[in-house]
């Protein structure tokens, strides 16, 4: 029996890499006007056990002063697994990014630099249909090193409707180390478990 459920998830999953790949070729990668850019949003989201908590900071651009705060906690069903981490934390992600009025979004986890090239970022930019940048505290094995760009503390990937060298200037104007509103959603999404 264990045979067969460990044979069904591995074709599940195989399944949802190949869609993962089909989607990365509806990725658009396009320089971000950054003289638009007004408030960056930032999210994150926090474990215990089968809840999450997902933590949006809005922040103007580039000051990088806090304007808005939310915070939703959900009951995830899906696993943590390496490589389809978009399907466990997309839903609480869209839960507190609902209604949010951002200019580009940061999102704590990969977007091009997957891969499959379609990481969390990638997926919530295509749903969002808005810019989003993916931030990760480290790259992901077997990624070629032309799809992110390490800033401070951060690897710095396209998600959607941005290109690499605007997201990297994005994520520079947000402070020194790791960028300040991923900082506060961290801290933020941790307080309210």
């Amino acid at each position: 029996m264990t045979e067969l459920k460990d044979y069904l998830i591995t074709e599940k999953l195989k399944k949802i890499a190949e869609l993962q790949r089909r989607l990365s070729r509806r990725i658009v990668e396009r320089p971000l006007d950054l003289s638009r850019v007004k408030t960056v949003g930032a999210v994150d989201v926090s474990y215990r056990e089968d809840d999450a908590v997902s933590a949006l900071v809005i922040c103007t651009f580039p000051e990088c002063e806090p304007i808005e705060t939310r915070t939703v906690r959900v009951r995830v069903a899906f696993p943590y697994i390496p490589t389809y981490f978009f399907l466990r934390e997309t839903m609480p992600v869209l839960r507190v990014v609902k209604n949010a009025d951002f200019d580009v979004l940061l999102v704590e986890g990969h977007g091009r630099a997957h891969p499959r090239g379609y990481g969390l970022a990638s997926h919530i930019g295509l749903i969002l249909r808005r810019p989003v940048i993916g931030v990760a505290k480290r790259p992901l094995r077997g990624v070629p090193e032309n799809l992110y760009e390490r800033v401070g503390k951060a690897y710095v990937s396209v998600g959607h409707l941005v290109d690499l060298r605007s997201a990297v200037e994005v994520v520079k104007a947000l402070g020194e180390g790791y960028p300040k509103p991923l900082r506060i959603a961290d801290k933020l999404s941790k307080v309210r478990r």
